[in-house]
């Protein structure tokens, strides 16, 4: 069966199809009061109705109507950031509808698609052993871990102990059951990763292997799949994180993400500890991992579970 690419009728009408549900969601999560229009006592929907954004992007509302429905139209740049203005998107959600609308020159040309395998630099690993004591990986598109450091790995031996290929961010928290998790605020940060996940895969609506991941993704998690279809965008950005260690230990650090030219569709992550308690576990964590590894540290938190002990 032939690789299905950005170019090819199929991905242009799923393109049609995320584009339709996007600006639907997004219509639909504006309250009238936002825009300074009245709630009035008769709205069945939530949210705005179609004629008012196209009356408030300045658009014909047969027009507009046509764009949610997933028709083939083609509009133009500055019609597409007039909606964007009417829907109230931030930047990253308005990046996100010109990709989804295709419209040349208006965002970056799709990813093409390709194996989830990366090749990194033959110095990606050095330059994560020289961050140590700041635990720091480096993190694809979909989050699959390609490379970490020991403090990376003391901050989650879990994860380290799971095959190369099997070392996904995502995954890793949503099939996680309540003693595994590593996130405390599980919700926001799931939301977060999401978010930044359903924007990279609008650059690769065509790609075979992003979409098998989803469907792998939905099928194992009703969570997942329940945040998915909110179609909800975020960026990247700096922010505090909580993680609960493999002995139970809460964490608090710094997540700082940098864009690595060496291997494109991947971040290096920093975690910079919040304070000096924090400092001070992650130091501990480290030393562990070097005594015992990972294996070590997971069969040792599992035992002092099971006989209560801290």
């Amino acid at each position: 069966m032939p690789i299905t690419t950005p170019t090819t009728a199929p991905t242009a009408s799923s393109r049609r199809a995320e584009l339709a549900a996007f600006l639907r969601l997004r219509r639909e999560r504006i309250a009238p009061q936002d825009v300074g229009l009245p709630a009035g006592p008769r709205r069945r929907t939530p949210g705005l109705r179609r004629e008012e954004v196209a009356e408030r992007a300045g658009v014909g509302v047969a027009w507009y109507t046509w764009l949610e429905q997933g028709r083939a139209i083609n509009p133009s740049v500055q019609v597409l950031d007039a909606i964007a203005r009417a829907l109230l998107l931030a930047p990253a959600e308005r990046d996100h509808l010109h990709r989804l609308a295709d419209v040349p020159g208006a965002a970056p040309p799709p990813a093409a698609p390709q194996p989830p395998a990366v090749a990194l630099p033959p110095e990606a690993q050095t330059i994560l052993d020289s961050l140590s004591p700041l635990p720091a990986g480096l993190v694809g598109a979909r989050y699959d871990v390609l490379a970490f450091n020991d403090a990376y790995a003391a901050l989650d031996p879990r994860m380290v102990v799971l095959p190369p290929a099997d070392r996904n961010v995502l995954w890793r928290i949503f099939t996680a059951d309540e003693e595994t998790q590593p996130l405390v605020d599980w919700e926001r940060e799931a939301s977060f990763m999401v978010g930044y996940l359903r924007g990279e895969f609008g650059r690769r609506i065509g790609d075979p292997h992003w979409r098998a991941y989803i469907r792998k993704l939905s099928d194992a998690s009703p969570l997942f799949a329940e945040l998915w279809a909110r179609h909800e965008v975020s960026a990247p950005a700096t922010h505090r994180k909580k993680f609960r260690t493999v002995y139970g230990n809460e964490v608090t650090i710094t997540a700082t993400g940098f864009t690595t030219t060496a291997a494109p569709g991947t971040k290096m992550w920093i975690y910079t500890p919040a304070d000096a308690d924090a400092a001070g576990a992650i130091e501990e964590l480290l030393c562990r991992y070097r005594e015992i590894g990972a294996a070590g540290m997971v069969a040792e938190a599992a035992a002092a579970r099971r006989t209560g002990t801290p």
